[in-house]
């Protein structure tokens, strides 16, 4: 083994080949880069307040549905300004309102 053997390849000993690894490479690690800088964190999540519309689609319910629980009062919210708006906490306590546990003699699921 040489020094020469050691060095980066220059444009005229790269192949065609090493070429395309190199550039569908790039290409790869462009878009996984893209793609965790638009993920959002936990963390904005956690802040971040939802419309009736958004809630409704989290939840898998219309906006109607939401609004009139709003309405009612059945669903915890919190306003901002005038308009009402549901955070991630409130989203989680609706879901476990609706959580059914099995009752303890029922059978068991079968492997």
């Amino acid at each position: 083994m040489t020094r020469n053997d050691l060095a980066p390849p220059t444009e005229s000993t790269r192949t065609d080949r090493q070429a395309a690894i190199d550039s569908t490479l790039i290409l790869r690690l462009t878009n996984a880069v893209e793609l965790l800088t638009a993920m959002q964190s936990a963390a904005d999540l956690e802040l971040r307040c939802f419309t009736p519309a958004q809630a409704a689609v989290i939840l898998g319910k219309t906006t109607n549905w939401v609004t009139e629980n709003i309405q009612a009062g059945s669903i915890p919210f919190t306003r901002v300004g005038k308009s009402p708006r549901l955070t991630a906490a409130h989203i989680r306590w609706i879901q476990q309102q609706g959580e059914v546990m099995p009752h303890k003699y029922a059978k068991p699921i079968a492997a």
